[in-house]
């Protein structure tokens, strides 16, 4: 009898490979070590992906995908705070991969939903332009992603982890009033205009940061 393709054999690899790479990041992450974790062969594996940094990019889309939808379905920045530390809980592993290097291509020249959507979220609240918050925005992701991987390592539970998210949020909305008001302090250097995140090919981490277009996924 012909066998019948699996449905759930790409989620089987992505969850493998960000499993994978959570726990021994580049070195534990082989293709023959994801096809033996979803109960493939490395053959299955090479089929749908070209290479580990496609299987990666794979799960990057995968996992911002998700995220946005989670926190796009909120009515306010508090909901959306909430909403985007329980997704980071709720998948650790594939949260790490998609953090994992964020700041250097080929992660920082590709989209960036999420950011954008709560930076939006921000600009509602504050006026001016989206990019004019990239500063407090990433005051706030600070918080959040630090407020999740705290959780992650530490182990949180219980009180514990409930008193910690809600720290993050209280701290979120101070830092929103403190900037409403005018009076958000700004230390160090003046943000400089070739700093720019979260707006895909065009985005850099400063001076000389090259551009690095972002190739297409490509299934054979």
């Amino acid at each position: 009898m012909p066998r019948h393709p699996d449905p759930h054999l790409e989620q089987r690899i992505l969850d493998s490979a960000s499993r994978l790479w959570a726990r021994g990041g580049e070195k534990a992450l082989t293709m023959r070590a994801v096809a033996r974790a979803s109960g493939t062969t490395t053959p299955t594996v090479y089929e749908r992906y070209r290479d580990r940094d496609d299987l990666l990019l794979a799960l990057r889309i995968k996992t911002r995908t998700e995220l946005f939808a989670a926190v796009s379905r909120t009515r306010s920045l508090r909901q959306a705070v909430q909403r985007y530390v329980a997704f980071a809980l709720a998948h650790s592993h594939a949260y790490q991969v998609l953090f994992d290097g964020v700041a250097r291509p080929p992660s920082l020249h590709e989209c960036w939903p999420t950011f954008n959507l709560i930076r939006e979220r921000i600009t509602q609240r504050l006026g001016g332009t989206p990019r004019q918050h990239t500063r407090l925005m990433l005051s706030i992701w600070c918080l959040m992603h630090g407020t999740a991987m705290l959780i992650i390592r530490g182990g949180f539970e219980d009180t514990l982890r409930t008193q910690t998210v809600n720290a993050c949020i209280d701290a979120i909305e101070a830092l929103l009033d403190s900037a409403a008001a005018a009076r958000l302090p700004h230390s160090g250097p003046k943000w400089p205009c070739d700093l720019i995140l979260g707006e895909g090919e065009q985005s850099r981490v400063g001076t000389g940061t090259p551009r690095s277009p972002v190739k297409n996924r490509k299934k054979s």
